[in-house]
């Protein structure tokens, strides 16, 4: 399989290809979900919640960003390798979100970066990109701004806010991105969106009508103790399997059944 790159994700929107995203935030989940044909490895700000434990992801700082993106990008999967920018790293100014970019694909080893919000941040996008950094943007329910909302809602319900994020998704177009996430956005939108741009929409609880889908990998696979959204479909329990393995070795331990013979010099 040849790497995945922008022109490959391009192509699929050209030829009714759907994408496929996933999170990952360490080396061997990476390499699984390369293994298993992944287009696009997101190791997204949501890291801060599933794997670091923070309230929300306005916590997560470009330090954390990095150590995670280093870690997936060491798996040199096929999978184009997408990282989060994180909030307050491309808020201060064009040369302060040129220069974070730079860090997330020089150090970090990403081929892309993901960057929330819409014509607010046109000019940073377009430095971004003029830098040669391939640039994802993200509208609807960005969860860099959950204190702005005052939770996680869907956006884009009265005619008023899906006019803004249509007006915002065609500056974020002009601006240079490659594609658009949409999350929780009501399935009509995503699809007029969808077939409005030139660029693909990845969808996140936004419908089927997306070019492609992105979930978080904790919450499909039943890795994440917290709240999980009404759009997660669970394709695993790993949680269970974990508990359950744990809780038998421990057993094991305490009956002194392990280690036996077999597993002995």
């Amino acid at each position: 399989m040849a790497k995945v790159t922008t022109a490959t994700i391009r192509k699929k929107k050209l030829d009714a290809e759907k994408i496929v995203m996933l999170t990952a935030y360490d080396y061997p989940t990476a390499r699984l979900a390369d293994q298993a044909g992944m287009d696009i490895i997101l190791v997204g700000d949501s890291l801060g919640n599933v794997v670091l434990g923070y309230k929300d992801t306005t916590r997560v700082t470009m330090d954390d960003m990095l150590h995670h993106i280093r870690a997936v990008s060491r798996a040199d999967t096929n999978a184009m390798v997408m990282g989060d920018m994180p909030f307050l790293s491309y808020h201060a100014g064009v040369a302060d979100a040129v220069q974070n970019a730079g860090r997330i694909i020089r150090e970090g080893g990403a081929g892309a970066v993901k960057l929330e919000g819409g014509a607010a941040f046109a000019d940073e996008v377009r430095a971004i990109v003029r830098a040669g950094i391939p640039v994802c943007g993200h509208l609807g329910l960005t969860p860099q701004s959950v204190h702005k909302f005052g939770g996680h809602f869907v956006q884009g319900k009265t005619q008023k806010d899906a006019e803004q994020i249509m007006a915002d998704a065609l500056a974020l177009q002009e601006a240079g991105v490659f594609a658009l996430v949409l999350e929780c956005v009501p399935r009509q939108l995503a699809g007029e969106l969808t077939a409005k741009l030139r660029i693909p929409t990845i969808g996140i609880g936004a419908g089927n009508l997306c070019d492609g889908q992105v979930l978080v990998s904790h919450d499909m696979l039943g890795m994440y103790q917290g709240r999980v959204a009404k759009f997660v479909k669970p394709y695993a329990n790993l949680g269970e399997q974990y508990a359950a393995g744990v809780k038998a070795y421990i057993s094991e331990v305490k009956d002194g059944s392990f280690p036996d013979e077999a597993h002995s010099f």
